[in-house]
């Protein structure tokens, strides 16, 4: 069975043809230029998945599976894609117009998360939540092998859960989010004041003295060659980390967490701190706690979670 998966960017549209092992087979890719209309941009997402299938000649497809950055009901209508600006579009439909295959759409942060327990980091797992630490925090959750949307496609909003009552404000309209805790953005905001109490911070001189030129690898890399702002900094990244996995473990005890996005490049420097200080928080001490692990997949997670959407 080959299946395909169309990862919808605001920037880019990447199309593979997946086996059942998670093995992308052949991709196709095209700019997504979000300012065009809706027909346009499923035209384009069509013509890169025919590229794919002439790759393939001879082969046959089982559906078609699209990872958005929004949500979608059952029947394949996006209701809500802020970066595409598409609102109530009848995704499924259209592409019905180029292929007689069932098409499937979810939400590209629990797409990842569901790539990641098939063939990645999370496999062989039953339930698992995926915490992506980019600019924002995205989630993707797992349960008994299939993606949890919610009720009404909200499921995996783990960025906007409330970690600080009256917090720092977020993007949402909201206070105390966990992207405003647990993000590179975060990770930056907390670094800089750091250098501001402390000038003589590793961080500042990493970043020529500019502090607007601090980065989060730039506080990472100060932690991991031992300048104390720095290392409050990250610890204070971790902590609330911790907190926001504790919440999850409380909710659903996931049997893993697994880590992606830019901040997860600090490898085993985060993996460690966030495992050294995991157990402090765990209610019912004599359980088990989830396992958390780094994503393992990658820019290739989207197409391949997207296409497994069609796995049944």
């Amino acid at each position: 069975m080959i299946l395909i998966g169309i990862d919808l960017g605001g920037t880019n549209i990447a199309v593979g043809a997946v086996d059942e092992e998670g093995r992308i087979l052949a991709q196709a890719s095209a700019k997504t230029l979000a300012q065009r209309p809706f027909t346009e941009i499923v035209r384009d997402m069509a013509g890169c998945v025919r590229r794919v299938m002439d790759a393939l000649p001879g082969r046959e497809f089982a559906g078609i599976g699209i990872g958005i950055p929004g949500i979608a009901d059952e029947s394949g209508t996006v209701l809500n894609c802020t970066n595409l600006g598409w609102f109530n579009e009848p995704l499924a439909d259209e592409m019905h117009k180029y292929f007689d295959l069932p098409v499937y759409i979810g939400n590209d942060a629990n797409v990842a998360a569901l790539a990641e327990c098939h063939v990645g980091a999370a496999k062989g797992c039953r339930s698992s939540v995926m915490i992506t630490l980019g600019t924002g925090v995205g989630g993707g959750i797992v349960l008994d092998g299939r993606p949890w949307n919610g009720a009404h496609g909200r499921g995996g909003e783990i960025g906007h859960m409330t970690l600080v009552p009256d917090g720092v404000p977020c993007t949402c309209g909201n206070n105390g989010c966990v992207e405003r805790y647990c993000s590179a953005t975060a990770l930056i905001r907390i670094g800089r004041q750091e250098c501001r109490a402390f000038p003589d911070s590793l961080m500042l001189k990493k970043a020529g003295g500019d502090p607007e030129k601090i980065s989060a690898k730039t506080v990472i890399d100060a932690a991991k060659e031992g300048d104390a702002p720095a290392l409050r900094a990250f610890n204070s990244f971790v902590y609330y980390l911790a907190l926001t996995i504790n919440n999850l473990t409380a909710s659903l005890d996931p049997e893993m967490i697994v880590l992606g996005g830019g901040v997860s490049h600090a490898g085993a420097f985060l993996l460690d701190a966030v495992r050294a200080l995991l157990p402090r928080y765990q209610i019912f001490k004599a359980l088990p706690i989830p396992k958390v692990e780094l994503a393992q997949l990658g820019n290739e997670a989207g197409i391949i979670g997207a296409a497994m959407l069609g796995k049944r």
